[in-house]
């Protein structure tokens, strides 16, 4: 029987490169989109191309009934869960800390930091029981870099998310469960339109070492790489994909 990921915030991005590259590597896939059902259905059908068994599940991770809805639905669809790729986050747009509302502070850390702890709450519960599994947070280096004058509060929410990779990988590791982070630097992807700057990456990418921006298929291939047996030993940190950033 092949094994089961959910990839949530799977229509666009880091998220839907994973995807692609989970269907090729032999995995049958629950997807979750919030706002782009188009973008689900095209990243499912390329994921069904390539041998995967699929289903789409709308999903607001900053809802508690949503998540739980989302693994009732992957409970029936698929009847087992082997990875987790906790990729669903937002960004807003670019701001100093002076002017962030409690709005879009509570929205931040509602979404990117609460909604990523609750669906790891419902991936465990799982994995305890089979005995195994494996969970890929989807950081940030913003984490490390701190994103001021841009999103101080998203980089704060990422900061927490390394944090708590590293407690609940030893939390559950003795439970056959391994937790990792990836942290992506500057990224070729729609997050920095969706933030009002959609040229960020390429304006900043003389700031990386390696001079150029990154793909989202070379962080899909350290997500894939982290979720197979050839990372077996490794557990509780977070691989940067920053080019050297």
């Amino acid at each position: 029987m092949k094994h089961v990921c959910l990839i949530t915030g799977a229509s666009a991005g880091i998220g839907a490169a994973c995807a692609r590259l989970a269907a090729q590597r032999g995995y049958d896939l629950a997807l979750t989109y919030n706002s782009d059902p188009k973008g689900a259905e095209d990243v499912a059908r390329a994921a069904d191309e390539a041998g995967a068994k699929t289903h789409i599940i709308q999903c607001d991770v900053a809802d508690p009934a949503a998540i739980e809805a989302m693994f009732a639905e992957t409970d029936s669809h698929f009847g087992r869960l082997d990875a987790l790729i906790n990729n669903a986050g937002i960004v807003d747009q670019a701001a100093r800390v002076t002017q962030m509302s409690h709005a879009r502070l509570a929205r931040m850390f509602d979404v990117n930091v609460i909604g990523a702890i609750q669906v790891a709450q419902g991936a465990v519960s799982r994995m305890e029981t089979a005995g195994k599994g494996v969970i890929i947070n989807i950081s940030s280096a913003a984490a490390r870099l701190g994103s001021a004058g841009q999103y101080v509060d998203y980089a704060a929410s990422k900061a927490a998310i390394d944090t708590f990779t590293k407690g609940l990988s030893d939390e559950v590791a003795g439970k056959g469960i391994r937790v990792m982070g990836v942290a992506p630097g500057l990224i070729d992807t729609d997050i920095h339109a969706k933030g009002g700057d959609p040229d960020r990456a390429a304006r900043l990418a003389h700031m990386v070492p390696m001079g150029r921006t990154g793909s989202a298929d070379e962080v899909a291939k350290a997500v894939l790489w982290l979720m197979s047996d050839e990372a077996s030993y490794i557990t509780g940190s977070t691989l940067n994909v920053t080019g050297g950033r």
